[in-house]
């Protein structure tokens, strides 16, 4: 009996039904490392329909099957799938990219392997938060070079060009909510980065002026200074202040202030 078949039914009590077996052909191509289509073709090819292995009420039978041994069997394991995912999975920012193309630009992940080593207009740039902040900010400085976060939507795209840009040397610096979720996805973002020091992170959005931002425009609320799970100690400090002084500050308050510091900041060494 296939492995993947033997455990599943031993630890779920639930028998692999001959259309649900259909599956194990694809297991073991996902095992060898095989680049495999669209999720989609997967499915049809191997005798179901195109939603099959991404939507549970399409074939539930086979959708618990496959999502079990990913994540039982390969759950360490890169699945070498072509994404689909044209819209979604994107990276937005303003003059960062050496083109004549107009700004912002939006790359989808058919684009990112080329712009990795596409010439670079900037050697500093501003993550921003918030999606209407970043294109007002935008709006008043189209010359300022930006990088959209788009909130909590750290796509797989996203992320691989702000590692690499860090690794061409980008200086990267970000602002984002004064709130303990707002923090707390900065502390993410800078876990996934390697070249990038605490130091130039937090250029603007220290743990100083934090302080004095909420101490100048917090709001109170209880909810948005709560305390979370934070790593960098910096990040700590931060969430410290909400929490202590139970207010938050969201970024569109900070608009005049921000163009009082960026621009001393993308002009310093």
């Amino acid at each position: 009996m296939n492995p993947y078949r033997k455990q599943y039914e031993a630890q779920t009590g639930k028998v692999v039904s001959k259309h649900a077996q259909r599956l194990e052909p694809l297991f073991t191509k996902i095992s060898t490392g095989a680049t495999l289509p669209p999720r989609g073709q997967q499915a049809v090819d191997l005798g179901f329909t195109a939603h099959s292995l991404n939507d549970p009420r399409e074939d539930p039978e086979v959708y618990q099957y496959y999502q079990w041994v990913l994540a039982n069997f390969f759950e360490d394991q890169v699945v070498h799938e072509l994404s689909a995912k044209l819209i979604g999975a994107t990276f937005t920012a303003a003059n960062i990219f050496k083109t004549d193309l107009p700004q912002p630009i939006t790359l989808n992940p058919w684009q990112i392997e080329k712009m990795m080593a596409f010439p670079l207009a900037t050697k500093r740039a501003i993550i921003v938060e918030n999606n209407g902040v970043f294109i007002w900010l935008l709006h008043r400085h189209p010359d300022w070079p930006m990088i959209n976060q788009a909130g909590n939507d750290f796509n797989q795209a996203y992320l691989e060009v702000v590692q690499s840009l860090e690794q061409r040397q980008v200086a990267l610096t970000y602002i984002g909510d004064i709130d303990s979720r707002g923090i707390q996805m900065a502390d993410y973002l800078f876990g996934q980065l390697s070249a990038t020091t605490i130091e130039t992170f937090t250029a603007i959005q220290s743990p100083t002026t934090v302080f004095q931002w909420l101490t100048t425009f917090g709001k109170p609320n209880v909810k948005r200074s709560r305390d979370l799970r934070v790593i960098q100690p910096t990040f700590r400090k931060e969430l410290d202040s909400i929490n202590v002084l139970k207010c938050f500050v969201e970024q569109e308050q900070l608009i005049s202030t921000y163009e009082a510091l960026i621009p001393a900041w993308l002009q310093s060494c």
